[in-house]
């Protein structure tokens, strides 16, 4: 199905603050606060690109607005995304989440890790890597979950390898699918007509931790999952609501 790409280049509610977690300029987040946020987890947002540089986190402002409109306090995360230096991305992932948090006001003290596509991958490699972090759950939306997989398809025009800078079996360090099992409650959203990485990418991920939930969206392609306006935002939604509550 053709993909609607408005999200993209939709404008959004500026942040309430912006902060820093490191002296380069892509080591800053947004806060946006949240009406109901002193009682519910902080949403820690991390957004996709396939790892490529000339994608920002504007395209999640959106995101980000609607569900501090929602009620949650969030937290949207910048992060360096240099081809063929995966650990400066992953480095400033963890470095955000660990000191971040303190420093935010107006949630409970939990975590909810949320990422879509590339951001997807980001926090099922986070949930398994940061076992310290108050993390109550993971929300991830159409995540690029199996990097031998994404690679094999040539998602995003090979981005796998331009990511790593070599093929992902040289860095299974990096590849979620060969990493411990979260210690804690993964959900996993995917539109049923995604072609950008298709759904099979994330069954994979599920074929290896049963203890995902996956829910699949008819009629829903790749980017309707970050969109306030697609028909598939209000599972995104009801998603956090059930995450919240455990």
């Amino acid at each position: 199905m053709p993909e609607d790409l408005s999200i993209l280049t939709r404008t959004a509610n500026p942040p309430d603050v912006t902060i820093r977690y490191g002296d380069e300029p892509d080591q800053i987040a947004d806060i946006r606060y949240g009406t109901r946020g002193s009682d519910l987890p902080l949403l820690v947002l991390i957004h996709g690109g396939f790892w490529k540089p000339e994608y920002d986190r504007a395209h999640a402002e959106a995101m980000s607005t609607a569900l501090a409109e929602a009620g949650w306090t969030t937290l949207t995360l910048e992060y360096r995304r240099i081809s063929g230096e995966p650990d400066v991305t992953v480095r400033d992932i963890s470095n955000a989440i660990e000191s971040l948090p303190s420093r935010v006001d107006r949630h409970n003290g939990k975590l909810l890790l949320v990422g879509h596509s590339a951001g997807g991958h980001l926090v099922l490699w986070a949930a398994a890597n940061n076992s310290d972090a108050p993390i109550q759950g993971v929300l991830a939306l159409a995540p690029a979950a199996d990097l031998e997989m994404a690679h094999t398809m040539n998602l995003g025009d090979g981005a796998v390898e331009r990511f790593l800078g070599q093929g992902p079996s040289k860095r299974q360090d990096l590849n979620p699918m060969l990493m411990a099992t979260p210690n804690t409650a993964v959900t996993i959203l995917h539109g049923e007509q995604d072609e950008i990485v298709p759904p099979v990418v994330a069954e994979s991920y599920c074929a290896v931790f049963a203890n995902t939930r996956m829910l699949q969206l008819p009629d829903s392609g790749h980017f309707a999952l970050i969109d306030p306006a697609s028909t598939a935002w209000a599972s995104v939604v009801l998603e956090l609501e059930s995450l919240s509550k455990r």
